[in-house]
């Protein structure tokens, strides 16, 4: 049991360490792609096997939000469990290769520079294509300003969503619980939306996501002011902005490190924005002390890893401890 602990906490190591190199790139076998085909397939089965009704989707999206996390869960223990009795080393490079595939921080990266590359290269229109691939709302007629306000947002948000929250869950439960959680993260990005489509059958899964991502989310907004003293920017800030905006916004989770990365650029995020042609009002996060900047994007990202580093640190210590125990 020992060994099986110590190579479960190594192999989360590794994991990140390999997303830092490498990347997470997207194949026809990557598991967050097999998890979005089995979404789609159980929301076809499902819509079509309750009526189309408020409850009868409800129904049909609570069977949809048990049913994927369970099978991803089971995938994995099964394929973890194989490994492990082929030899235990077999299972460590699984579990590392699970835990790499479950992280997305240089990609995320990646994708957020090459929106300041193609605004500040060709212009206003690539920079609202490239925008687009990130985030949910409409693009086309966003400002320069806006565009680099919302890749910024989308960094600070998906600390922890994309690093922070995987981490979290495979401290506890290894690289199944990163499975877990991305299945439940895809699931949230499919069909948890407040349209006319999703208001019913997509609300099982913002639920779930909004419970899954409650402790991880306060984790990075905490970790992220650490980071702020740590890479010479405001972290007096960050405090500040953290403790009065960390409410301003729909989603229970969103602003914890919005609002954390807002007051360590001391820039103003947040504010109206349109989807699918309607128009929302948001309330701000953050105070405008500057007018935002595309070298912002790169400080958002080192933000992201200071605080991926800073958490990886203290679950290490944790696993450390657990394992001394």
């Amino acid at each position: 049991m020992n060994r099986l602990y110590s190579l479960t906490a190594l192999s989360i190591f590794v994991g990140f360490l390999l997303d830092c190199l490498l990347g997470d790139p997207l194949g026809a076998a990557h598991p967050v792609v097999l998890m979005g085909r089995l979404i789609s397939f159980f929301e076809r089965k499902l819509r079509a096997s309750w009526p189309k009704t408020p409850k009868g989707e409800r129904t049909a999206g609570f069977m949809l939000a048990l049913l994927v996390p369970c099978i991803s869960v089971l995938a994995g223990l099964l394929l973890l469990l194989l490994a492990w009795l082929v030899h235990p080393w077999v299972y460590f490079a699984l579990s590392a290769f699970l835990c790499w595939q479950c992280l997305a921080a240089r990609c995320l990266m990646l994708e957020a520079k090459k929106v300041v590359i193609a605004l500040q290269r060709e212009g206003l229109d690539a920079g609202r294509r490239q925008v687009a691939m990130l985030v949910g709302r409409d693009t086309q007629n966003l400002t320069g300003e806006q565009i680099v306000k919302a890749t910024v947002e989308t960094v600070a948000e998906n600390t922890s969503d994309g690093v922070v929250a995987p981490l979290f869950w495979m401290a506890l439960l290894g690289a199944v619980g990163g499975l877990f959680y991305k299945a439940v993260n895809t699931m949230d990005s499919m069909v948890g939306y407040k349209n006319e489509n999703y208001l019913h059958f997509g609300r099982c899964a913002a639920k779930l996501d909004d419970a899954v991502n409650y402790v991880p989310s306060r984790l990075s907004a905490l970790a992220m002011i650490g980071a702020a003293f740590l890479l010479g920017l405001d972290g007096k800030s960050a405090w500040r902005i953290w403790r009065r905006d960390r409410r301003n916004h729909a989603s229970p989770n969103s602003a914890q490190t919005e609002s954390a990365c807002a007051g360590a650029l001391n820039v103003q995020l947040g504010g109206n924005a349109s989807y699918f042609g309607t128009l929302y009002e948001k309330p701000t996060i953050g105070d405008p002390v500057r007018s935002i900047e595309g070298a912002d994007v790169d400080r958002a990202c080192r933000l992201m890893y200071g605080t991926s580093v800073l958490l990886l640190l203290v679950y290490g210590g944790i696993l450390l401890v657990g394992g001394a125990l």
